[in-house]
């Protein structure tokens, strides 16, 4: 069994954490989290019952596969840190968003096995979305390992094309945003219609969340179960035709577009 660390315990190291000891492929003895915050370290000890410490050098040197869980610009320092600790058996797994493997790879070495993973935020109720790239010294059972880590947090995929996770970024990273500006501006709709305000906003969520776990499940397109719902001259129908009128698609569209330009901007790839 693999021996897992963190560098940084935010909340999706939390997550991570979660998920693989409930899942119950991963020990708790099996992991340990470092930080510099002694809350955040103290409150995962009591409620995971993992080790913790300040020392990133002692979890990257007792650590099989290392987890970067920091803020991209403490990416540099920590890899100049734990660098003489790292060697070519151990993986390197980074989920700071802009950080890409070549920049990685120069602090480490061209023999460092390095991971880079695009979660998102649903990761801390255990229903996230994670997308892998990893570089050509990742063996495929590293793979397999890697891609059950994110698993434990909702579904994960590996893709060949480290370029694919800027539109990953523009999609899934920051569409929890946008999905959460949909479900206030239906709740608001329901408000305007006479709707009271708790009640609105559970019917949001919930609507939203129901409707997307029948899609997942049924493995159903979008359109096909939009379909089902809109009855001729009905209600659905109506309140489509606006949506369709004030550009709803073209923003979304418009919208992914825009993140995933930005992600490449602070990658420093959009050359």
């Amino acid at each position: 069994m693999s021996k897992i660390g963190f560098i940084g315990a935010g909340n999706m190291a939390e997550a991570l954490i979660k998920g693989l000891i409930s899942t119950g492929e991963f020990k708790k003895t099996e992991i340990t989290a470092s930080d510099i915050s002694k809350v955040r370290l103290d409150h995962l000890s009591a409620e995971y019952g993992i080790k913790t410490m300040k020392d990133n050098t002692k979890v990257a040197s007792q650590s099989d596969i290392l987890i970067l869980a920091v803020k991209p610009n403490s990416v540099p320092k920590i890899l100049a840190e734990v660098k003489r600790n790292i060697t070519a058996k151990k993986i390197i797994v980074s989920i700071a968003a802009g950080v890409t493997v070549s920049k990685i790879a120069k602090s480490l070495g061209k023999k460092a096995k390095i991971v880079r993973v695009m979660p998102n935020t649903p990761a801390l109720v255990l229903e996230g979305a994670s997308v892998l790239y990893c570089n050509e010294n990742v063996s495929e059972a590293d793979e397999i390992v890697i891609r059950e880590i994110f698993a434990a947090i909702g579904i994960a995929h590996i893709v060949d094309d480290e370029g694919l996770l800027d539109p990953v970024t523009g999609l899934s990273g920051s569409g929890p945003a946008y999905v959460s500006i949909f479900i206030e501006a239906l709740s608001d709709g329901g408000v305007k219609m006479g709707l009271p305000r708790a009640l609105a906003h559970e019917l949001a969520a919930q609507t939203v969340y129901g409707t997307a776990k029948m899609i997942i499940e049924g493995k159903t397109h979008p359109a096909e179960f939009k379909d089902k719902v809109t009855s001729p001259s009905g209600t659905t129908i109506e309140g489509i035709h606006k949506l369709e009128e004030g550009g709803f698609r073209s923003s979304t569209i418009s919208a992914v577009e825009a993140a995933t330009k930005r992600s490449k901007e602070l990658s420093g790839e959009d050359k």
